[in-house]
């Protein structure tokens, strides 16, 4: 066998050895996710919460968001932090405020009315931390739907003390019958796969930031959420830095009893930009565990894929797509075992997610290539930093 033989069955075995490790730290997570369950049963929890919700021009897509707070049973402090909005926004908020206080809720509104950024939305939720009394501090965006109970099922894994922050799942809601509404919903649930099996190791480099629960105390261990350096992803930034410079724990939650849906992109363009941003701040964190595990999974990836048309010439290349489709194939089974009713229906019936398996790790690689390329992007218009 020549080394180039070896190089090549080295990075399919190693690969999917990988996944392997990976799908052990995502059992971990479960296993913990159960125990946080059953004390979420006993009732004991009472620790105070604050809400943050920052609001840029979503007076079209937040009524899912204020119909879904109605059904919350834990007590809760709301701050919406309405960031430059002109669109009916502020109006809606107002509305939904009067309306709280009339029910005995504590409902604020924190109006911004510039934003010099640089990263615009982590500029909202500094504001928003700066006003919030909790013990704990949860974040979703305005174009999210809360399943019930949700205030709860996410302080309930905050009874361990030792936990600073626990990113939980997000799913894209399914508005189509098209391959770029199933995609999305696909696409979400193997990149919580990852999320989660990296908390279940230890490595945690990211989460959703509209499915997020952080303890103050960890926050304030870490010199407050300003010390997070600018980041597009401030939410892995967030996760990274207690990892890494606190005494906290981060956890995931693999049940599906706190699943959040957010608003779907409706196009190509939208979604390549969503995914890009996503992309570039894992790439380039500040954060040097997160960074290289983040590179080092793009290019495995990309390699395996960008490896695939040579394979008629050099067939002893083989293994490095067949590794990178087999990981896909590992993180399709984990998807559907955990968040089956989360997903689009027909499992793997429907041929659709048979492309998306197919399709992913191609999107992967294109998305890792604009990234080094420093293609930059934009969120809600404005320019994100890189």
């Amino acid at each position: 066998m020549t080394v180039f033989d070896i190089l090549s069955f080295g990075h399919g075995l190693f690969f999917v050895t990988l996944h392997i490790l990976l799908m052990s730290g995502l059992f971990r997570e479960w296993l913990r996710d159960k125990n946080a369950l059953s004390a979420k049963k006993t009732g004991k929890n009472g620790i105070t919460a604050s809400l943050i919700i920052p609001v840029r021009n979503e007076s079209l897509r937040i009524n899912c968001l204020l119909q879904s707070l109605s059904a919350q049973d834990y007590p809760v402090e709301i701050i919406f932090v309405d960031d430059c909005s002109d669109d009916e926004s502020p109006i809606i908020l107002a509305g939904y405020a009067r309306e709280a206080a009339e029910r005995g809720l504590n409902c604020r509104i924190v109006t911004l009315t510039e934003n010099p950024g640089p990263n615009h939305k982590q500029y909202a939720l500094s504001a928003g931390i700066a006003e919030a009394q909790g013990d704990i501090l949860i974040f979703t965006d305005s174009d999210c739907e809360l399943p019930a109970g949700w205030i709860r099922a996410m302080a309930s894994r905050m009874s361990d003390e030792t936990v600073g922050a626990v990113i939980g799942p997000v799913f894209k809601k399914k508005q189509g019958k098209g391959f770029l509404s199933l995609y999305q919903c696909y696409d979400h649930a193997v990149r919580y796969i990852y999320l989660a099996g990296s908390a279940g190791l230890g490595a945690a480099g990211g989460g959703f930031g509209n499915n997020l629960i952080v303890r103050k105390a960890a926050l304030d261990t870490i010199g407050g959420y300003d010390a997070v350096p600018p980041s597009p992803t401030e939410d892995a930034a967030l996760i990274s830095r207690i990892r890494s410079r606190s005494k906290y724990h981060i956890r995931a939650i693999v049940l599906p009893d706190a699943a959040v849906e957010t608003a779907a992109e409706n196009t190509w363009s939208d979604f390549i930009e969503q995914t890009l941003r996503w992309n570039n701040g894992g790439l380039f964190s500040h954060e040097p565990i997160t960074r290289l595990n983040y590179n080092f999974l793009m290019l495995m990836t990309s390699a395996g894929i960008l490896a695939l048309p040579l394979v008629p010439f050099l067939p002893g290349l083989w293994p490095m797509p067949a590794g990178v489709f087999t990981v896909m194939v590992i993180n399709t089974i984990a998807s559907f075992i955990l968040f089956r009713q989360n997903l689009p229906s027909g499992g793997f019936l429907n041929l659709g997610y048979l492309l998306s398996l197919l399709f992913t790790p191609l999107y992967f690689t294109l998305m890792t290539v604009m990234s080094y390329c420093r293609v930059k992007t934009k969120w809600k218009g404005k320019a994100v930093i890189q």
